[in-house]
């Protein structure tokens, strides 16, 4: 066993001796049946966790169970990943190196029967951030990885070929995937694996050429064009030869409570369905809010630069529905059914894009068009690339040509002039095979930016790419973007929608303000932030407007917990500090939470024109309510012990 693993196991995970099975896994031939069989007994006396443990260095496998007391404090997700990866994330530690942990963990909601319940995360030190890295993504595969046997998968280590995980019922093998590496896209892989087993029920997460090409915002990708897209997993993937995890299985989800959780989960759905939010999703995508966002000023067009443009109602969602929309997709245990299916001219049906994609590829690049927006999507998800970094870095060297800063001899005859679709697609080919310019976009927005001497054009934070929610037409958001985890990210916290939509909460004492006010609102943003790490947790999507204390009786009939409303926000206010303290370990300073130049200069046009966010003040007035020390932006001693979390406090407040 790694050194660096047994450590974490003994000090972090309670290990229980008498119900694990140690096996050395061998490679087999990909005819081959062959299974190490694990101890899987039932866990439902008491609620716990099962993390399959896999060195695919030298094979060995181990199951280790997380007991009751570590879930009631980190619940799953997000948080309990925190936990299990802190011995890990050291400084020093590359996050593509065969001892970096690469960590694929559920929530105690994921897989049961709702509501919005079909998500997983992925974490690991990023490569595209040297931070914490966390990625969360939806479709059938975390679901199916619980029914498998497993609630978690840990792997470390790096195998001596191209390789791919089956996990059955408790069952793993490592297979051999020379035949998969460098010759299919991620759809095509997940497609021939199938095959492959023989069933066809089976669930594949997998990398593409992205992942493979160790591109730092590679995504890992499953189901109808899932993508774990954030902080560059499939980087971390692809570093240990791993092309795909395949799952299966027929193992029961645990619920404590099952008849009381039966009766409120119907009940609860049912509101879903036909709450005003999931509607309009439903009917439209996420998509739905395109023309509002525009309205605002909230939508970036050409590179962060302008808050307004013309006719960009031609991607909207109710374009879409109107022209290429065939269907919906849906993710495990949601009515939402939020995803979109539409059929181009050549009468194919492919995924259709969502928000992010739209505005990334669409107005932020001078384009409106749904068809071309849909292919640099499915391009992107081929790949194994993430949309928003990808569309970001592109808009970014667009942006540089047309400020004069970029030639067309450092672009290799591409003029990048705003609306230039061909030069779009051919940026993402030349990204992905790393070839010639396309050598410096795949190092990310931050790096192409100060290669040529304008950092303050990346809109970027501690070199993740902002997504397409621009903090000038909801300030909340530049509190969210600069004190993220994983930096600039929209789904640590979506207070956007507080902002432009006045989704408040009176349970959770989240208030509305102006959409443009300041430091007043710095504890509702903190407030916001603590109960998506809980969404983050669960894992619940956070398109489900579901009532507070719903899924807080849901959440108690699966665990047994019985936690207070307060007792559950202080779970997700010790998962956010835990980050925090992570990242400080890994080097992070005051000086971090920061927005890009880019993004303090007022707009001067559209719905925020003249706006400039007060940053500071609410940066001042945001430590004070979070109890963080102004001057370093580290977690004081005295809320960390309030937190249950004494055990770190040496590590980041150790004398120098």
């Amino acid at each position: 066993m790694y050194p660096i693993l047994q450590k974490s196991l003994e000090i972090w995970i309670q290990f229980d001796s008498s119900r694990v099975k140690k096996t050395a896994v061998c490679f087999t031939d990909n005819s081959s049946q062959k299974f190490q069989h694990l101890n899987c007994e039932s866990y439902m006396s008491e609620y716990s966790f099962r993390i399959l443990i896999v060195n695919l260095s030298n094979g060995e496998t181990s199951r280790e169970k997380i007991e009751s007391g570590k879930l009631r404090k980190f619940l799953g997700g997000s948080s309990l990943a925190s936990f299990i990866l802190y011995p890990y994330l050291e400084k020093s530690l590359d996050p593509l190196s065969p001892e970096a942990p690469l960590l694929f963990l559920t929530g105690p909601l994921t897989g049961t029967t709702g509501p919005a319940v079909g998500r997983f995360v992925i974490c690991a030190k990023s490569p595209a951030t040297n931070m914490w890295g966390e990625s969360n993504i939806g479709g059938f595969f975390g679901p199916e990885l619980r029914k498998s046997g497993f609630d978690g998968l840990l792997i470390t280590g790096k195998a001596n070929s191209a390789s791919y995980l089956w996990i059955r019922n408790g069952s793993v093998s490592i297979r051999r995937a020379e035949h998969l590496w460098g010759e299919t896209d991620t759809y095509e892989t997940q497609e021939r694996i199938k095959e492959e087993l023989g069933h066809p029920k089976t669930r594949v997460c997998c990398i593409g050429k992205a992942g493979e090409s160790l591109i730092p915002f590679a995504s890992i990708m499953c189901d109808h064009g899932r993508a774990a897209g954030r902080t560059g997993m499939g980087a971390v993937m692809g570093s240990k030869l791993l092309k795909a995890v395949a799952v299966e299985g027929d193992h029961a989800i645990p619920i404590l409570r099952r008849k009381e959780f039966d009766i409120k989960r119907r009940k609860v759905n049912i509101a879903l369905k036909d709450e005003n939010i999931s509607r309009a999703f439903r009917d439209y995508g996420t998509a739905s809010g395109v023309d509002y966002m525009d309205y605002l000023g909230e939508m970036p067009k050409y590179g962060f630069t302008r808050g307004a443009m013309d006719e960009v109602w031609k991607v909207s969602g109710m374009t879409m529905a109107e022209t290429i929309l065939t269907g919906v997709s849906t993710c495990h245990g949601c009515v939402i059914a939020s995803g979109r299916v539409v059929k181009l001219k050549d009468g194919k049906k492919r995924k259709g894009p969502e928000y992010e994609t739209i505005v990334g590829f669409g107005p932020n690049l001078g384009v409106l068009d749904l068809p071309f927006i849909t292919l640099m999507g499915e391009w992107c998800d081929r790949y194994g690339i993430d949309t928003i970094s990808m569309s970001n870095i592109i808009s970014l060297a667009f942006l540089l040509y047309n400020e004069g800063i970029l030639s067309e001899e450092d672009t290799e005859g591409l003029h990048l002039e705003w609306g230039n679709k061909s030069a779009v697609e051919e940026l993402i080919h030349r990204t992905v095979e790393r070839n010639g310019f396309g050598q410096l976009l795949a190092k990310g927005a931050k790096v192409l930016a100060e290669h040529f001497g304008a950092p303050g054009l990346a809109a970027q934070v501690n070199g993740l790419e902002v997504p397409y929610h621009d903090p000038r037409g909801g300030s909340g958001s530049a509190i969210v973007y600069a004190t993220s985890p994983r930096g600039a990210c929209h789904m640590q916290s979506d207070y956007f929608w507080v902002d432009i939509l006045g989704r408040t909460d009176d349970d959770l004492g989240i208030i509305l303000f102006n959409r443009h006010d300041g430091a007043e609102k710095a504890a509702n943003v903190a407030r916001h932030q603590d109960w998506s790490v809980i969404f983050n947790s669960l894992i619940q999507c956070m398109h489900a407007n579901v009532r507070v204390f719903d899924m807080l009786e849901l959440l108690n009939d699966v665990t047994g917990f019985n936690y207070s409303l307060d007792e559950l926000v202080k779970v997700g206010e010790r998962g956010w500090n835990l980050k925090r303290v992570i990242n400080h370990k890994l080097g992070l300073t005051r000086e971090n939470d920061t927005l890009p130049e880019i993004l303090m200069k007022p707009f001067p046009d559209g719905g925020s024109e003249g706006y400039v966010i007060p940053l500071e003040e609410m940066l001042e007035a945001y430590y004070e309510a979070r109890q963080w020390d102004k001057e370093t932006g580290r977690p004081k001693p005295e809320k960390m012990n309030e937190l249950g979390l004494s055990d770190y406090v040496g590590e980041i407040w150790k004398k120098n």
